[in-house]
């Protein structure tokens, strides 16, 4: 019986064990399975030869879009003076500016360097497109065009120097200085002349414009310094998606037509962190643009921020979407301006012009809808419609030799929606010698205006127009 007992205590030590072991295995094989997450395949073999354990082609990691790319980054860099450039500002470079670019464009991020203690001049130049995305032009030198109209090539274009034409996704940037060697042009007899016994000759007159960017998209110029441009500094025409940041721009203040940006046909465009002083125009916006957003800029001395002028020779103008905030104007011959010709036809829309400070500002805030540069210009029954235009927190001070408020709107289209809200203008020095000036303009005032504006009136024309004429 005694031999039964311990049989039966064997037996049953057996069992345990066994059935311990089933339980260690099966747990080995659910842990195995989460690691391989619902994975089948068996890991692989480690192979014979451990050299030729990696694949011969190796996928690209995404977080690097371009994996065919050098690994060295200088091989992405053209710099003028591999290609011949000189750089002493008497050669003559612009051969090598053109093969640099064109190395450039050719291969995605490629940078045009213009480098610094170098001065580079070039000729009359289009750098067109297309090119593949990002390419960047760096100038940290000083770069220039001939000095003057007797020694610009006569093969070369007259109205233009730096263009950029086809271009998407290009940046133009440094800390260099564009020197346009102005003044030669600017004393040519058909300028028009502002000094005490200045005058001005007929005939033709071209200068040209210092840098334009033409039929281009997705454009980024910053940190340069531009001055002394012969004519316009800067020009976007037929772009869309522009950021111009922290430039530069100037001329002196008797400089003619050397307006500092001006945009036509462009579209969503920003103007920042800005300081512009020069002879015409601060800022230009002609026909065909909106989305244009203006921000911490200061004018001046120049001719303010304008709208316009739009509808000469009874074209169409269309501008809408426009805001101006937190800017300087100071010692400028206008500040906030909408200009227009008689006879034009179109629309100016939905313009914001807020939290500007004024600093002896002649014409503060001015829509003249009678523009016209000689006399001659005849009264004409349809015009630019202007309507919905905000002033709000506009202060600071006025040169008192005209009124810090003029609205002279079209006989027959009169101006509409003009918002007025904390305009707060004083005189410079002085007092004021007239009130401000309202002709056909309708709005309404928010908070009272100093000086007054009693002359605005109130609400909507009673026989407006039909205006459906005058859209874009």
């Amino acid at each position: 019986m005694e031999s039964i007992r311990e049989l039966l205590l064997i037996l049953l030590a057996v069992i345990l064990l066994v059935q311990n072991l089933s339980n260690v295995e099966a747990r080995y094989h659910h842990h195995k399975k989460q690691k391989n997450k619902g994975s089948t395949v068996p890991p692989p073999a480690p192979p014979e030869n451990p050299v030729s354990s990696s694949p011969s082609y190796s996928p690209s990691v995404p977080s690097d879009p371009y994996p065919n790319d050098p690994v060295n980054s200088t091989d992405c860099i053209f710099d003028v003076r591999d290609y011949g450039a000189v750089g002493d500002g008497s050669a003559d470079d612009t051969a090598a500016f053109r093969a640099a670019w064109k190395a450039a464009c050719a291969v995605e991020a490629g940078v045009v360097l213009a480098p610094s203690d170098y001065v580079f001049k070039i000729t009359s130049t289009i750098f067109s497109g297309p090119c593949k995305p990002g390419l960047v032009f760096q100038l940290d030198g000083v770069l220039m065009p001939p000095d003057g109209p007797d020694t610009w090539p006569e093969a070369d274009s007259r109205k233009q120097w730096l263009v950029f034409y086809k271009l998407d996704d290009m940046t133009f940037t440094g800390k260099g200085t564009i020197e346009g060697n102005g003044q030669p042009w600017w004393d040519l007899p058909c300028k028009p002349h502002r000094g005490p016994n200045g005058s001005t000759s007929s005939g033709p007159c071209d200068s040209p414009a210092l840098i334009r960017f033409f039929m281009s998209s997705n454009l980024v110029v910053s940190g340069l310094t531009i001055q002394n441009s012969p004519q316009f500094h800067m020009k976007f025409d037929g772009c869309e998606g522009v950021m111009i940041d922290k430039l530069s721009i100037s001329s002196p203040k008797l400089s003619p037509n050397t307006d500092g940006i001006h945009i036509e046909n462009t579209k969503s465009v920003g103007i920042y962190n800005s300081m512009i002083s020069n002879g015409d125009d601060c800022i230009s916006i002609g026909t065909g643009c909106s989305d244009v957003d203006i921000a911490d800029v200061t004018c001046g001395p120049s001719h303010g921020i304008s709208i316009g002028s739009l509808g000469a020779h009874y074209s169409q103008a269309c501008v809408s979407n426009i805001t101006v905030r937190n800017a300087i104007i100071r010692e400028s011959d206008n500040g906030l301006r909408i200009k227009t010709w008689q006879g034009g036809t179109g629309c100016v829309s939905d313009l914001s012009f807020e939290n500007i400070q004024m600093e002896n500002v002649r014409n503060c805030i001015n829509i003249d809808q009678y523009y016209c540069l000689s006399r001659e210009c005849l009264n004409q029954t349809s015009a630019v419609f202007v309507t919905g235009i905000t002033y709000r927190n506009i202060k600071g001070t006025y040169d008192v030799r005209t009124p810090p408020i003029h609205f002279a709107c079209s006989d027959t289209v009169p101006c509409t929606k003009i918002t007025m809200a904390e305009v707060e203008l004083l005189p410079y020095e002085g007092q004021l010698l007239d009130d401000p000036f309202c002709w056909n303009a309708y709005g309404t005032q928010e908070t009272l205006t100093i000086p007054p504006i009693d002359c605005l009136q109130e609400g909507e024309p009673q026989s407006e127009q039909e205006v459906s004429a005058y859209g874009c």
